[in-house]
C-alpha cells in the first residue's frame, strides 16, 4: 500500500523523485523535561492564534517552561510535497537553527509533525546536516502525543456534559500514529462522550495545495466528512490539525451549520479551566 503514496505530478512539481508514505514506528519517549519549544503551525499562527496560546497555558499548567522562538516559520511542507526539494531544504535548515537548543520540539499539528519527524531525515541523506536533522526529528512530537506519554496528563473536567466529534488529519494518523492519543485526551474527560462518525478515517479534501489542484475532488471530500459529521448531531468537532479544521469550518458555514470545530488545545483548556461568565481565561 505504501507504494501507492507517490508524487503524482512530478513534471509539474520540479521533481520526478517519487514520494513514499513511511509507516509509524515505535519510539521511545523521554522523561518529563522542563523545557520545550512550541512550533505553533503557519495556520495557527496566522488564522486561530488562540489554540497556539491555550496550548502553551496547558504546558506551563504541567510546569513546563515554554519557549516560542519568534523566528519559526513554515516546515517546509508545502514545498516537499510539491516537488521542491531545495527550498523545502532551505525552510527545514531554519527550524532547526531556531530550535538548537536540545528540548522537545512540541507541534500543534501531526501534518507539520510527520513533515519534521519522518521527512527532514530523508531530506538531508547524503548530506552534511544528516545527522543534525536524524537528531532533531528524534525531538519532535505531536501535541497530544506529548501530552499522553510524555507528561501523562490527567485533565481535570469542569464542563457539562457534551458529545464531541474527531477529526484527525491523513498524517496525524498515518505518519505520526497520533490519533490514537487525541481520543484518549477525549476519552479522559469525565464529561465529555466521544461519538464516532462515519468518515472518520477518511481525508478531509484539504490535503494543502491537493485541495487547490483538484478543487472538485477535494469540496467533494468535505462534503462526505460534513455530512457524515452533521449526522450524528455532535455539540463539538474536535481536531489536533487547524489546516483540516479550516477546511471543514469553512464547508459546515457555506452549508449554514451552527457547528464549528475547535483545536483540541483550546478545548481542553476550555473544558479544565472553566470560569463563571464574564471572568477572562488569560
Amino acid at each position: 500500500m505504501s507504494d501507492l503514496f507517490v508524487n503524482a505530478m512530478p513534471d509539474q512539481t520540479g521533481s520526478d523523485e517519487p514520494r513514499k508514505c513511511l509507516a509509524p514506528e515505535p519510539r521511545a519517549y523521554p522523561e518529563k523535561p522542563e523545557k520545550v519549544y512550541l512550533y505553533g503551525t503557519c495556520l495557527v499562527d496566522l488564522l486561530q492564534p488562540e489554540a497556539g496560546l491555550d496550548a502553551l497555558k496547558l504546558l506551563e499548567q504541567e510546569g513546563i517552561d515554554v519557549v516560542f522562538p519568534d523566528k519559526q516559520t513554515c516546515c517546509g511542507q508545502p514545498a516537499y510535497t510539491s516537488g521542491y526539494d531545495d527550498e523545502a531544504r532551505a525552510v527545514a535548515r531554519m527550524q532547526m537553527e531556531v530550535m538548537a537548543e536540545n528540548y522537545p520540539v512540541v507541534v500543534l499539528s501531526g501534518s507539520c509533525g510527520g513533515m519534521m519527524h519522518h521527512h527532514y531525515p530523508s531530506m538531508f541523506k547524503g548530506l552534511p546536516e544528516e545527522n543534525h536533522a536524524k537528531k532533531f526529528a528524534d525531538r519532535v512530537f505531536e501535541f497530544t502525543e506529548f501530552l499522553v506519554h510524555v507528561l501523562n496528563y490527567q485533565p481535570e473536567d469542569k464542563g457539562e456534559p457534551q458529545t464531541v466529534a474527531v477529526h484527525t488529519s491523513c498524517s496525524a494518523r498515518r505518519e505520526m500514529n497520533v490519533h490514537k492519543t487525541g481520543w484518549q485526551l477525549i476519552d479522559s474527560l469525565k464529561n465529555v462522550a466521544r461519538k464516532v462518525h462515519d468518515h472518520e478515517f477518511e481525508c478531509c479534501g484539504f490535503g494543502g495545495s491537493f485541495c487547490v489542484r483538484y478543487p472538485d475532488i477535494s469540496g467533494a471530500m468535505v462534503n462526505d466528512k460534513v455530512k457524515a459529521i452533521t449526522d450524528i448531531e455532535p455539540d463539538r468537532l474536535i481536531s489536533a490539525d487547524y489546516a483540516c479544521l479550516m477546511n471543514i469550518n469553512g464547508a459546515l458555514d457555506f452549508q449554514g451549520h451552527e457547528l464549528k470545530g475547535t483545536h483540541i488545545a483550546s478545548y481542553l483548556w476550555e473544558r479544565t479551566s472553566m470560569q463563571s461568565e464574564g471572568e477572562s481565561n488569560v
